[in-house]
């Protein structure tokens, strides 16, 4: 690599950490904190209830809301009061979490978990009976397994986005905002496909991911090797995508509109695994498809021709373009499996949320950029090792920190092992100059 291509990698690993402090530093000073007793005042739908015990309210008390692809929690206040904000009308979940409750009292009849329905008024009232009584309390090892386990699905789906990423970045040095967007653009297709054109949803989802690939051909060949034919500098093609992502997300919205959107079976009811691992038979589907579709993802890159030449135009476009390797053709192939693997882990995430959103892809941007980053820029590998990690962070970290500042530990992580190790877990070490 050439000393300004190295310069040019360099720089971008510091964007990427800049990038990801910056919105750590976002979501830090604009979260809820965690004994707040209003969360989400900005949403225009309201939850709210009391909660005490003989007339004598209890502070601290967790109350957790989700549902319609929201998530939320927050802890009553010195009266006894709390209230959530929720975007929109929909039925959610309640539950008050016992083991914050005071020694020898419980939820009546164990009613900790209620399902409510936003009415016409936009507003609902609900009220806890507590009184005398044993509870149930989930040990913290139950806890801890569970949310390894969800880590771990919630991590795979992030690889399949994250391994897209890492590749156009090998081989183009894009650092590609709009990503984001084909994540989305995948789990509506899905969405058209199994609702509008009523497929069977094991027929739509595959057809979807054929769709995001089609799309991710027709962003190369429209935009991205005109650009590049023009000579475009990588800053100005990344700022390029950066506008391509924010027009794409809006006409996203102008077509699906602001609210939360369900594939078919969404709402599917969990089964008891083992303690308090409980998942649903799609959770189960979901993370059984990524594995498969990651082995043979690494197959692909190992094994087969064009692979072994995607490994060589990452490692130096140059260089394989002097030994008789088409770049070009590399590279919209690259586009299109990247635009494939985006789309299937829009219509996981949609099931995993669950639900559809305008904006799905770029709540989990950050995340996906922090995968790569931590696995090592340009790695196919590096960045489902990232993946893993902050997936399971993720999880994990709502043991100790309200759901609000959940992708805080995943972002702590990857400050810390950059500052051990600069070029991420399984990048290269690179010497400048």
């Amino acid at each position: 690599m050439t000393i300004t291509g190295r310069l040019r990698v360099r720089n971008l690993r510091w964007l990427f950490v800049v990038f990801a402090a910056l919105l750590a530093a976002t979501t830090l000073f604009s979260a809820s904190p965690a004994f707040a007793d209003v969360v989400g005042e900005d949403e225009p739908f309201r939850i709210s209830g009391n909660v005490k015990n003989q007339g004598v309210p209890l502070e601290g008390v967790l109350i957790m809301v989700t549902g319609g692809g929201h998530d939320a929690q927050v802890r009553t206040d010195a009266a006894g009061q709390w209230r959530i904000g929720v975007p929109e009308k929909s039925t959610y979940t309640v539950t008050l979490d016992e083991s914050t409750l005071p020694d020898g009292i419980a939820v009546v009849e164990g009613s900790n978990a209620q399902e409510v329905e936003i009415g016409p008024s936009g507003r609902i009232t609900l009220n806890y009976f507590i009184g005398q009584g044993e509870r149930n309390v989930t040990s913290f090892a139950d806890q801890l397994i569970s949310r390894l386990i969800n880590g771990v699905n919630f991590g795979l789906m992030l690889g399949l986005a994250a391994v897209g990423i890492s590749l156009v970045f090998g081989t183009t040095g894009l650092s590609n905002f709009a990503h984001a967007e084909m994540v989305t653009f995948g789990a509506i297709a899905a969405l058209l496909l199994g609702t509008t054109v009523a497929l069977p949803i094991w027929a739509a989802i595959p057809i979807a991911v054929i769709v995001s690939g089609a799309f991710g051909w027709a962003m190369d060949a429209g935009l991205w090797k005109p650009l590049r034919s023009k000579g475009l500098g990588l800053v100005q093609l990344m700022i390029v995508s950066i506008g391509l992502s924010l027009a794409l997300r809006y006409i996203f919205q102008y077509f699906i509109g602001g609210g939360t959107l369900q594939l078919p079976g969404a709402n599917t009811e969990k089964l008891t695994l083992f303690g308090a691992v409980s998942m649903s038979w799609i959770d189960i589907v979901s993370m059984a498809i990524s594995v498969i579709v990651i082995i043979a993802f690494a197959c692909w890159l190992l094994f087969t021709r064009i692979g072994k030449a995607t490994r060589a135009v990452s490692d130096n476009a140059s260089l394989a373009a002097a030994s008789g390797i088409d770049v070009d053709k590399v590279v919209r192939i690259v586009w299109i499996v990247s635009a494939a693997m985006a789309g299937l882990a829009g219509v996981l995430y949609a099931y995993y949320r669950p639900g559809i959103k305008w904006d799905m892809g770029a709540q989990i941007l950050l995340l996906v950029f922090a995968s790569v980053t931590l696995g090592g820029l340009g790695t196919a590998f590096g960045a489902l090792v990232g993946s893993i990690i902050v997936g399971i962070m993720v999880e994990i970290s709502g043991l100790w920190i309200t759901s609000d500042l959940k992708f805080v530990g995943a972002l702590g992580i990857l400050i810390l092992v950059l500052l051990v190790r600069p070029q991420g877990i399984l990048g290269r070490k690179e010497r400048i100059g």
